[in-house]
């Protein structure tokens, strides 16, 4: 059965009847939905407003909760944004007026309201700290995601997790499973203890392994940086408040996400040990995380992307003309952010992503005597696109930023740019309008990656090592593969004798037909293996309905 035949017949099950009224939660800290919604810094946040259009596409009955910032990411320094101008509606409670939870961190009742945005059959619940009944100090817990500041993050995953949970009991909804994506929310876990402690009088380590089968965790990422961390000190103090409401000593939370040997508290190791299911996001990432957390077994189920959200071409009718054209909208927005005025004819590499020393950014220009000569020939010359953001906090990343400054303003000037601005809509012009899409990580360490997926849907053709969702991939007449140990000599030397070579071995019409062949082969791939219809299918069937037919079984049953 295809995926898609699979959501018409799901859609008229007595399961997804049931998920209007018991529905499944979705929890991130960041979601892409729209440029104008400043909430999302990367590929978390991309991944989880793909899914959410997928679950409105298939008309799924979803529920998602997140968190406002008001300041958006922290190197989009755009200024304070005001959630009533971006068309998102207040919470209301039933008497119509603001619906208002409260939370305890440390010893002090914090304030939490919450805006909606009905996207189909999904409704999406943004937290936020901003009101008057606050500090003036916690009316700025949500300014910044992903704040450089440790403790403002952990109050913000308290707001995330206990809020959370706090806010959909105020609106009597009954969810019926919880879905965290990433460690961010793991403390709605201990939340749900709480909740389900008033109501069956049982003890905490009784509705810690209760409420594990509702639980379910998505980890994206074995790269520590990419796991929230905090000192057992720090937590101790801001959790101290809510151990009184849950009648456990501190030390008991600690204990759950305590790293052994340490005393540094894990998001991700919370997470494991709350959740009654997990799963890795490629075949390679369940592999790797399983050497790492041996005694928590994970599914793998692969990413994917939102095809409607990310098809620029549409067909593979014509697609050398559809892309040509996408890539002059790139050339343009090029043009209109450096000045640099490039030939469409020219092969264009792009490299795009968050910068950070693993994904290897800098990896094409270790030998910039051959680079230069190879960009500057005069029969077979390309351009480069690089763009991404490094946090402020990370020093490795900084410094990646600088050498790429570098290598734009002085050594390759003229043959690399710089996009700084690595938007939603700027990543839409990057995936479809660069010719080879370079992915360059460290085998093991990128859990999987979609912006190879994207261009390849778009006819982008793929030059990467094999890792993430590139392991599973055949790019046998698709793209290139390249050996992680020998990189930046291999980049080069793919480049010079394969496809360079390619690029410009040319027809009559000036059209490259081996090139398209791979074009439309690319998108084949993309279509049929790596797209959200079939990730939710999995999620749902995997990770939903084993806990929605448990409940239909509790159900008395209906004789006819």
């Amino acid at each position: 059965m295809t995926d898609q035949l699979w959501f018409d017949e799901f859609r008229l099950s007595s399961e997804c009847e049931l998920m209007k009224s018991r529905p499944i939660v979705y929890f991130c800290a960041e979601y892409a939905l729209d440029d104008r919604l400043p909430l999302y810094a990367g590929g978390l946040g991309i991944l989880a407003g793909d899914i959410i259009r997928e679950a409105a596409e298939q008309k799924i009955p979803f529920i998602a909760v997140g968190l406002f910032y008001h300041e958006g990411y922290i190197l989009k320094k755009s200024g304070r944004v005001n959630p009533a101008s971006l068309n998102l509606t207040p919470v209301l409670d039933g008497q119509n007026n603001r619906l208002i939870v409260t939370l305890p961190i440390q010893d002090i009742t914090v304030f939490v309201q919450a805006w909606s945005l009905e996207i189909g059959s999904v409704c999406v619940y943004l937290l936020d700290t901003d009101i008057e009944q606050n500090t003036e100090e916690n009316r700025h817990i949500t300014d910044q995601l992903y704040s450089s500041s440790k403790e403002i993050r952990f109050k913000q995953e308290i707001i995330l997790g206990l809020g959370g949970l706090r806010i959909l009991e105020a609106l009597q909804i009954s969810p019926i499973g919880y879905h965290l994506n990433e460690g961010h929310s793991a403390l709605l876990a201990l939340e749900i203890a709480r909740h389900e402690m008033k109501k069956h009088k049982r003890t905490f380590a009784e509705e810690l392994d209760n409420t594990k089968q509702h639980i379910f965790f998505t980890n994206h990422t074995l790269v520590p940086a990419g796991n929230d961390t905090f000192t057992a000190d720090l937590v101790s103090t801001l959790l101290s408040g809510f151990a009184k409401e849950l009648q456990v000593p501190v030390s008991d939370i600690i204990k759950l996400g305590l790293i052994a040997g340490s005393s540094i508290f894990s998001m991700a190791l919370l997470a494991l040990h709350m959740a009654g299911k997990i799963n890795a996001v490629s075949r390679l990432h369940a592999q790797k995380a399983q050497e790492i957390w041996k005694e928590y077994p994970m599914v793998p189920i692969t990413n994917g992307v939102h095809i409607k959200t990310w098809d620029k071409v549409q067909t593979k009718e014509n697609i050398w003309e559809k892309h040509q054209e996408n890539k002059r909208a790139l050339l343009e927005y090029i043009h209109s952010q450096t000045g640099e005025t490039w030939d469409e004819q020219t092969l264009l590499l792009g490299w795009a992503r968050r910068i950070v020393g693993y994904k290897r950014p800098l990896a094409l220009f270790d030998n910039l005597k051959q680079v230069k000569s190879l960009a500057t020939s005069s029969n077979q010359p390309f351009k480069v696109d690089l763009s991404g953001v490094a946090h402020e906090n990370d020093t490795e990343g900084v410094a990646i930023l600088k050498q790429v400054h570098k290598i734009v303003t002085e050594e390759l000037k003229g043959s690399v740019i710089y996009l700084s601005d690595y938007t939603l809509s700027v990543a839409k012009l990057l995936v479809s309008g660069c010719d080879i899409w370079l992915n360059t990580p460290v085998v093991g360490f990128e859990a999987c990656g979609t912006s190879g997926m994207k261009a390849a849907l778009n006819g982008v053709l793929p030059c990467s090592t094999q890792d993430g969702w590139v392991a599973e991939a055949n790019l046998y007449q698709v793209g290139w593969l390249l050996q992680s140990e020998t990189l930046s000599d291999d980049i080069l030397s793919v480049l010079e004798q394969h496809i360079l070579p390619l690029y410009y071995d040319r027809d009559p019409k000036n059209i490259p037909e081996k090139w398209v062949q791979m074009m439309e082969n690319a998108r084949d791939m993309t279509i049929n293996q790596f797209n959200t219809t079939k990730m939710l299918r999995k999620y749902i069937e995997e990770f939903y309905l084993p806990v929605i037919h448990a409940h239909q079984a509790k159900l008395p049953h209906i004789k006819e």
